[in-house]
């Protein structure tokens, strides 16, 4: 079900200028008609050769616990990652109750999924009537660009599961920045990095325009990450102008799905995810 339209939905082509330009909208809460565009001083990014996989979430991600598939439930995805959050204190990045992804965000985001912009990874388990979404994120997608704009989780590890997966498909796609808007503690531990808004500004521009010659681990560190392979034989120097030889997200999350059948793993791809990030971590 589609979220109500309570107020006019922000023109796809503003919001795609917005994201080249390093801006995103949020909303006072779940039922607020305006928007604010944001544009913060510091900026989480997490290098897609760096993400932590811990012994137990790569053993979760080999034992085909979770069912993962991406753009399936996009309407469902937005819904859990806008419904309130309990409080935790030990998680400061849980939301207190309330949402920014209001109606019209929502709305807004459905029709950018409906263009082709807009994607979700969802991460299913089997329960007593069967298969129910426990996991999953969101977010928008252009050139060699992924714009995380939420997650949610329902079961341990899911969202991380769901995370795994993304970064696997945009390693897989050519992709060389993945935006995480804010630093959370959550974040940090699996491998993000924070920098001034000028500093990301520079790295988003070189993912819409420039040639994807190093990764952006290289660009974050100031060394050598080596030859620029994305792991999986598809070097990122493939990509030589905005989006030439770069996979969208549903086709690299496809593409991730045809090696691991072709490895023998179809009936258990999480393996094929698990073994690429233990051989990179």
């Amino acid at each position: 079900m589609h979220a109500p339209r309570s107020a006019p939905i922000i023109e796809p082509e503003l919001l795609m200028l917005a994201y080249r330009s390093g801006i995103f909208p949020m909303s006072d809460s779940r039922d607020d008609p305006e928007i604010f565009w944001i544009e913060p001083r510091l900026r989480a990014i997490l290098p897609l050769e760096d993400l932590r996989v811990s012994h137990s979430l790569a053993r979760t991600l080999r034992r085909g616990r979770f069912t993962v598939t991406c753009n399936e439930a996009f309407s469902k995805v937005m819904d859990a990652c806008a419904a309130p959050r309990r409080v935790r204190p030990e998680h400061e990045d849980t939301e207190n109750g309330g949402s920014w992804i209001s109606e019209r965000i929502q709305a807004s985001y459905e029709n950018l999924h409906f263009l082709g912009y807009a994607h979700s990874i969802e991460v299913w388990q089997e329960g007593e009537h069967g298969r129910e979404l426990v996991g999953g994120l969101y977010g928008v997608g252009f050139d060699r660009v992924f714009c995380g704009e939420s997650m949610f989780s329902r079961v341990s590890d899911s969202s991380k599961v769901a995370l795994a997966w993304l970064v696997a498909a945009l390693r897989r796609g050519g992709a060389s920045l993945l935006d995480c808007q804010f630093m959370t503690p959550h974040l940090a531990s699996l491998g993000a990095v924070e920098m001034s808004q000028k500093r990301y500004l520079a790295l988003l521009q070189r993912a819409q325009i420039g040639p994807a010659s190093e990764p952006v681990g290289h660009w974050v560190t100031g060394s050598s990450t080596g030859s620029g392979s994305s792991g999986d034989g598809v070097t990122a120097g493939d990509a030589l102008a905005a989006g030439e030889g770069v996979l969208p997200l549903p086709e690299a999350f496809g593409a991730l799905m045809e090696d691991a059948a072709s490895c023998g793993l179809a009936s258990s791809p999480g393996k094929l995810i698990a073994q690429a990030f233990t051989q990179t971590s």
